[in-house]
């Protein structure tokens, strides 16, 4: 802890790494669930890591809340916080939803992991990295290949142009860039993120070009 760092705000940065580092190793289960899973039912283990990440980011919430000055006022601000905490998928794998369902309540708790990667941002943007451009890349590559995952999850026993996670990898990247891939999906989610990942791509590559005439344009104003 810093010399001028109160004990709260020491409280909250740790509190920050341990929720970023637990959305990592969920993301990490994730992955090597879907890419070596039988796509038919989630592993114990899995459930068990989901479980704990999950008990993890609860946890972060309770404390925060507990050493908030406005108690009421925390809550309301932060009950997305809360709310995508919920170990969901346990609470429906206890109930035997089959996996196609459950999978995508599986995920939510990837967002509130990545709300920790602003973390990462700031120590970019500390070291002269443009803001804007950081939260463009993080957004882009991190849907990007969880659309793969949900995709590859999905399509794998029932596509037949599916041949691994990297066709599946290609082609989202394929998809967000808007060129498109000769893999067509012929579940209903997967034309979901088939639709999606182009119009992440039309929404994020103008802020790309954005971004690199500002950097050409400084020096030329100073000239």
């Amino acid at each position: 802890m810093k010399p001028t760092e109160s004990p709260h705000l020491a409280l909250r940065r740790s509190l920050d790494m341990l929720t970023l580092a637990g959305g990592i190793v969920l993301l990490i289960a994730l992955s090597w669930e879907i890419i070596s899973g039988d796509h038919i039912r989630f592993s114990r283990w899995y459930m068990t890591v989901q479980l704990i990440v999950c008990v993890l980011f609860l946890l972060d919430f309770f404390v925060r809340w507990a050493s908030a000055e406005q108690k009421g006022r925390f809550f309301i601000r932060n009950i997305l916080f809360f709310l995508i905490s919920i170990p969901y998928l346990n609470i429906f794998g206890w109930t035997g939803m089959p996996r196609h369902l459950a999978m995508l309540i599986g995920i939510i708790p990837l967002a509130r992991a990545f709300l920790a990667l602003y973390l990462i941002v700031q120590w970019l943007v500390d070291n002269k990295i443009k803001r804007l451009f950081t939260a463009y890349v993080f957004t882009v590559c991190l849907f990007t290949y969880i659309s793969a995952l949900v995709f590859y999850d999905y399509e794998v026993l029932v596509n037949a142009k599916l041949h691994g996670f990297g066709n599946a990898l290609w082609w989202a990247w394929m998809n967000v860039t808007t060129v498109g891939a000769e893999i067509f999906p012929v579940t209903a989610i997967g034309k979901t993120i088939c639709v999606l990942l182009p119009i992440l791509g039309m929404m994020m590559f103008p802020i790309f070009t954005t971004y690199i005439l500002s950097v050409y344009q400084k020096p030329e104003k100073k000239a």
